[in-house]
């Protein structure tokens, strides 16, 4: 019997855990409330953080506590045109501007959104990625949804009360530029977790990976692997249904509807 491969020992040990120290918080929209169903609640950024680990700023905003003497801090996803000192209004009332936060029943169709909820009040789940944002193609009044389309090309059907932040994220273009040196890349992970650099399978010793070994570096052995092969044994192609080079025209989920 080898080692465990290290697939193995990355869901148990400490050591692959995220680095989650000097992270600034959760992104997330306000908490939904009475005045954000009704009319409206402004707040005011008060500043543009970097998160490190995230390729995107955060912005934090202020708002009044309706129902005490106190105020109120978010995180949210910083879009691109934000200032500190900006007015952001959130609500089924406020404006269609850059950085509010509205219903999708409210925008209309063709609109760029991000930070979009799946369902009404988990308060974002969808294009929340540096230069992310998602685009509201359809609204089906008789049964109450919306239909986005997402970063990934992909369409989903949301519900039409489900909250959205307006307009692109920012920090977009972020991989446009090459990282260039390993020391760029050690950096970048460290804030991220354990997860570069990454050895090749083949490269490594038959007691560490089902691929090891041999005169020269080669797999030895087909490099798709059933789902249900026990875990030292999972390594390669898992479960794949099909293999091999994409060839010809790439199908977006844009272009299948």
């Amino acid at each position: 019997m080898g080692k465990y491969v290290q697939a193995q020992r990355r869901g148990k040990s400490p050591v692959f855990k995220a680095h989650v120290r000097t992270r600034k918080g959760a992104v997330k929209l306000r908490s939904i409330d009475y005045a954000e169903r009704r009319g409206y609640v402004r707040g005011v950024i008060k500043e543009i953080l970097h998160d490190p680990g995230r390729g995107a700023p955060v912005a934090k905003i202020q708002f009044l506590n309706a129902y005490r003497y106190k105020r109120d801090t978010e995180l949210m996803v910083a879009t691109e045109g934000m200032y500190t000192g900006q007015f952001i209004y959130c609500g089924k009332k406020a404006t269609l501007s850059v950085g509010n936060v509205l219903p999708l029943r409210q925008v209309p169709e063709g609109t760029i959104v991000c930070n979009v909820e799946a369902r009404p009040g988990d308060r974002g789940q969808f294009a929340r990625g540096s230069g992310c944002f998602a685009v509201v193609i359809a609204h089906d009044e008789d049964k109450g949804t919306t239909r986005i389309r997402l970063p990934s090309g992909g369409k989903k059907t949301v519900p039409s009360d489900v909250r959205a932040q307006i307009g692109v994220v920012a920090g977009g273009g972020r991989t446009d530029k090459p990282l260039l040196k390993a020391g760029r890349a050690y950096h970048k992970y460290a804030v991220k977790r354990n997860c570069w650099p990454k050895i090749r399978g083949v490269a490594k010793n038959p007691v560490e990976h089902p691929f090891g070994g041999g005169n020269h570096q080669h797999i030895g052995r087909p490099s798709t692997v059933s789902k249900e092969r026990p875990a030292g044994r999972k390594v390669g192609l898992i479960g794949a249904r099909r293999t091999g080079r994409l060839r010809g025209v790439k199908k977006l989920g844009q272009d299948k509807d």
